[in-house]
Order: C-alpha cells, then structure tokens, then sequence
C-alpha cells in the first residue's frame, strides 16, 4: 500500500524527501487551486516555514506530487510536525496535467504574519522548484521571498537541508537565492 503526497516546499526537493521517507518516488507535478503559498508557519526556531493559505481567486500553487510506502506515513507525520504546528490533510485536491487526484498534504495550524524564511530554508525550497522545472514564474516568485541569514552554522536542520542540497549538486546554497 502507498499514499500520495504533495509536496510544495522543502521536501519537494527529492533528496530531502528521501532522507525522511525512502520510499518516496516522485509522481509529477501538480498544482493547488485557489491556493497561495506562505511562510506564516511559525517554526520551532522562530523562522517561517512554507504552508499553504486558501485564496478564493485563481491562484494555483504549483508542487511534485510522490507515492509512499503507507509504512512510512508515520515518519513524515513526525518530520512535517502532524498535530505540532501543521495538520495533515489526507483528501487535499491537486490537480496534474491529466487530472484531480486527492492526496495528503500538511497546512498550517496556525500561521503568523511577518516571518522570514532562513536562508538555506528558502535555497531548499527554490532547489526543489528548479529539480522539478515548475516554472520561471513560481522560481521567480520564491526567489523573490525575504529571508533571514541563520547564525546558528551548527543547526541540525540546516545541516541536514545543506547535505540535501549537496545531494543535488548545489555547494553554494546562497546561488539559489
């Protein structure tokens, strides 16, 4: 059994995915509809963290959609903060160049207007964009996005994300931005 998953910031970048859930194969790209993306998730660090807010207008938030092994919905859960600042949806619409498929996905509970982004967050997400070609329009718009320079080179999570990017070719994180 496996699940689909829609990925629409950092884990759209398939090494980071994989590190967290090795099963994961990605599908395609997809979209939200009426859908606008945001760092208003307030992460544990104080930075903000992608989340989807509902828009009623006719924005479609492009992402990459992959399959699961069910065995590893639990360990996304985790790595995604499932009931700790972000909710799992299991019905989520999104839309592929063929059709609407229902997959999970993660919102915000909660989110905070004025946050930044850390850089090498940020580098992720735009990383995953480029990987999976969702257009000079959402790579222009996310690089677009203001951020904040971490101070803290010893974090685990910016460690893991820069060996992500690594993974895919990209030394030098500040390029991306």
């Amino acid at each position: 059994m496996s699940f689909l998953y829609f990925a629409y910031g950092s884990n759209m970048l398939t090494s980071r995915l994989i590190a967290r859930c090795p099963s994961a194969r990605a599908i395609g790209t997809a979209s939200a509809a009426n859908h606008a993306l945001e760092f208003s998730k307030k992460s544990m660090d104080g930075s903000g963290k992608a989340t989807l807010i509902a828009q009623n207008n006719t924005i479609h938030t492009p992402g990459v959609l992959f399959e699961i092994d069910e065995c590893e919905r639990d360990a996304l859960d985790k790595f995604e903060g499932a009931g700790k600042g972000y909710d799992r949806v299991n019905e989520f619409s999104v839309t592929t160049f063929e059709e609407t498929v229902s997959a999970t996905t993660y919102l915000a509970s909660e989110t905070q207007s004025g946050l930044l982004p850390f850089d090498w967050y940020l580098a992720v997400v735009i990383a995953g964009a480029l990987e999976h070609e969702l257009g000079g329009d959402h790579q222009n718009l996310l690089r677009g996005i203001a951020h904040t320079v971490d101070e803290d080179l010893t974090r685990k999570t910016r460690t893991a994300a820069l060996k992500a990017l690594a993974d895919h070719g990209y030394l030098d994180y500040r390029a991306l931005l």
